[in-house]
């Protein structure tokens, strides 16, 4: 990519490099969607390109890791995919559940019933 040639001004109007580099988010954008229902957390993500096989979900002292990795031979590229999710309520991890369709990662994780919301209330002045 070419750096503009002409004023300062000119290269400014049209910012959009970081989506450009980063993808249509840039850096406010988000592949996944997260929320709570009947009692228990839903998160799906957006991971088309990759096989079930490549993802890799591990559950540890209450955060989601999500991992993925794919390599395409054909064209020398790898492509891989890492998040982690803290949840605010205690998880029953044994009833975790997942499944992958038409790129789209959808985790179920059902909150312990009565559990209390974890976390320190922190006062926010203004």
């Amino acid at each position: 990519m070419a750096l503009p040639s002409s004023t300062a001004s000119s290269w400014m109007q049209n910012l959009d490099l970081p989506s450009r580099v980063l993808g249509e988010g840039g850096f406010g954008g988000t592949d996944y969607e997260l929320y709570e229902e009947d009692d228990e957390f839903v998160l799906t993500i957006d991971m088309p390109g990759f096989d079930r096989e490549e993802i890799d979900l591990t559950w540890e002292e209450g955060v989601l890791n999500v991992a993925a990795e794919h390599t395409d031979e054909e064209r020398g590229r790898k492509k891989t995919y890492h998040r982690r999710f803290r949840f605010p309520r205690e998880v029953d991890e044994d009833e975790i559940g997942a499944r992958y369709e038409n790129g789209v990662l959808e985790v179920t994780l059902p909150a312990v019933v009565g559990a209390k919301p974890t976390g320190t209330p922190i006062p926010i002045e203004g």
